[in-house]
């Protein structure tokens, strides 16, 4: 299930707990996506449980005692009742006795007649059983606390240990799995599944316990006052089931149209918004209101009818119950009249029934959620199985005299195993030597560069630096002898010193202002109102294409690596600032071996070696004027550049 747009954004409808995504009766109304495997994802859900095992028990057992202290509650209140009723009614026959013993001795005053005491309530009694309620419901309310207390501490430290490992294992995951995949289907499984997981520990399994609880125990303490208003309740039962599985399943058909309404909708509005100045330049305005109606229209529909149908749930399961409570009413008074059963009974019995509709209602809506859970850790549990790059080797080679040569010896390599794209690439860099990649697009220029990443593993030959076999490294090692300037630019919210400061967190504030000197960069940077304080927004647009790009200038500077490559990173500014960023990518080359993968080819005049790629193959390397003279593909290449300025 991919909860993306077209650009890789978590869609708003994927969120979960969303407005729109309930009804009038809770969570009963969401779209419910199903497991594929529900059985083996919930025993490996468990499993998380199982460490702590018995903090687990113990909350089924808080949840359990502090439920049937609460189920007791109605049948002490009944003997209150009842002792309150029979009070009452003594106390009418002893009133009525002696209006009669009055007319007696009033017709005839020598009969030896008394009247007797009328008695009057055992309010001692009624205390006695307030405060046998009051306690119950107070210890029923602290094992209620413990439950949930305990409950939220189990499910966060859960969540903590699976966020941990989903975190660990993208940090295992190779480059193949994010470029085959969108970041917002990533971000989904690893933000809002797991938001969905943990929301439902931490409410659904209490509630499933203490509904489960509360239906057994309700049911038991019915049987143990009358069999017969039972028989009447559990008649209702099939009714109530009715209504909640027929219904609830109408509205779920009415909240998967509005969520893929509203889908449609975010998603428009997110396009016209980000595009919204190619929209005024091509006056599509009315068009583009036009398609926001259609899809409005749309979402109105769909919501007024989950809306509507979700929202009728809670008064049917109310005519369901109000349905049983005058049944229970009617028959329990005929029996109570019949002393087949007291009226505090009658009284108990019909709290009971009230109360036993409530869980049966709230287990399917458990049931709906659990299963939207289970979906969602399946999807998590898919993420953690995913293969993983290849491992570390235990005794790493540790490179003391970095040097910075790089030398491809028969590397073979393909992006799947039946469709090879490098079969024998072969070329040596001496330290300091700057090593341009030319050739056309697909050529398999980028893909060199994460080869020498190791972004991907070689399927064949190996790759040395200084040496030394790249698999026999720690990547963090061999990543940390590489700077990098691409064509586009990477700057994240913070700070301007922090931005720069990115690739070596011991910088001072001198190293960082140097290295902004010698990137061309220091001057604008103090042009600004907070200069290195300057916050970058999220995509950094608060400056211009080629500031951005004399920052990450900047930053690959103050990291001082052996080896730098760079990506074109000229090609999306003007000829000012292109001067600008070449005298400051100058500055960086010194003293270092650099990769300079270039389109233009006329900035790679001066490069040592070039490598003329095409179909991932090396078909031409040597220098400007060599491979000029040989009158080949890269001469085609150069002349097809230049040929129009002649």
């Amino acid at each position: 299930m991919d909860n993306t747009n077209k650009k890789g954004q978590i869609k708003k409808e994927s969120l979960p707990g969303g407005p729109m995504n309930r009804g009038g009766f809770g969570a009963m109304g969401q779209p419910v996506s199903k497991a594929k495997d529900f059985g083996g994802t919930l025993k490996r859900l468990m499993g998380y449980f199982w460490p702590e095992k018995y903090l687990l028990f113990t909350i089924i057992g808080a949840a359990v005692i502090g439920t049937i202290f609460n189920i007791v509650g109605p049948k002490i209140l009944g003997l209150a009742t009842t002792k309150l009723f029979d009070n009452l009614i003594a106390s009418f026959i002893v009133q009525v006795r002696n209006a009669q013993v009055k007319q007696a001795l009033l017709a005839n005053p020598s009969l030896s007649l008394q009247l007797s005491p009328v008695p009057g309530v055992e309010f001692g009694y009624i205390g006695r059983i307030a405060i046998i309620l009051l306690v119950l419901y107070i210890i029923s309310a602290i094992f209620s606390f413990i439950q949930q207390y305990l409950m939220v501490g189990l499910a966060q430290r859960t969540i903590y240990k699976m966020r941990k490992q989903v975190d660990e294992k993208l940090s295992r995951l190779p480059l193949k799995y994010f470029d085959g995949r969108t970041h917002g289907e990533i971000l989904s499984r690893a933000v809002n599944d797991m938001d969905n997981i943990s929301s439902t520990l931490q409410q659904s399994v209490s509630q499933l316990i203490t509904s489960v609880v509360s239906i057994l125990g309700v049911l038991v303490m019915m049987l143990s006052i009358s069999l017969i208003l039972t028989i009447i309740v559990l008649l209702t039962l099939p009714l109530s089931i009715f209504v909640v599985t027929i219904i609830a399943g109408r509205s779920q058909d009415f909240f998967r149209r509005q969520q893929k309404s509203l889908g449609d909708l975010n998603g428009h509005v997110e396009e016209m918004y980000s595009g919204h100045k190619i929209v005024k330049a091509f006056g599509h305005e009315e068009k583009a209101i036009a398609q926001f109606d259609v899809f409005n229209e749309s979402l109105y529909d769909a919501g007024w009818k989950a809306q509507f149908v979700s929202g009728i749930i809670m008064p049917l399961m109310r005519f369901v119950g109000n349905l049983g409570y005058a049944l229970v009413a009617v028959v329990g008074g005929l029996l109570a009249t019949q002393n087949s059963i007291s009226l505090g009974d009658v009284q108990a019995f019909i709290q009971y029934s009230s109360q036993f509709t409530f869980p049966i209602t709230q287990l399917a809506n458990i049931a709906n959620i659990i299963q939207s859970a289970i979906a969602s850790a399946e999807r998590v549990f898919e993420l953690l199985d995913e293969e993983e790059q290849v491992p570390e080797v235990k005794h790493p080679v540790i490179i003391k005299d970095e040097k910075g040569a790089v030398d491809f010896e028969h590397v073979k390599f393909g992006y799947s195993p039946d469709k090879i794209l490098m079969h024998d690439m072969n070329f040596y860099a001496k330290p300091g030597q700057m090593v341009a990649i030319v050739g056309p697009t697909g050529a398999g220029k980028t893909t060199l560069v994460n080869l020498l990443m190791r972004f991907y593993e070689v399927q064949g030959g190996k790759i040395l630096v200084d040496q030394v076999d790249i698999t026999k490294m720690k990547r963090s090692s061999l990543r940390r002898m590489f700077g990098m300037v691409l064509q586009d630019t990477w700057l994240f919210h913070g700070t301007i010193r922090d931005n720069i400061a990115y690739g070596r967190e011991d910088a001072s504030e001198e190293q960082i202002v140097k290295a902004a000197d010698a990137a061309y960069a220091d001057h604008f940077i103090r042009t600004l109102p907070d200069g290195y304080g300057t916050v970058l927004n999220e995509e950094a647009t608060n400056i211009s294409q080629g500031q951005k790009q004399l920052l990450t200038i900047a930053r690959a500077f103050l990291a001082d690596p052996e080896i730098l490559i760079l990506d074109e990173a000229t090609s999306s500014v003007d000829t000012r600032t292109e001067q600008l960023i070449q005298k400051a990518m100058a500055n960086v080359m010194k003293g270092r071996t650099n990769f300079v993968i270039a389109h233009r080819l006329s900035t790679i005049r001066d490069a040592d070696l070039i490598l003329v790629m095409n179909h991932g193959t090396i078909i031409e390397k040597g220098t400007h004027k060599s491979l000029l003279a040989k009158n080949g593909f890269y001469a085609d290449l150069y002349n097809s550049q230049f040929r129009g300025r002649v």
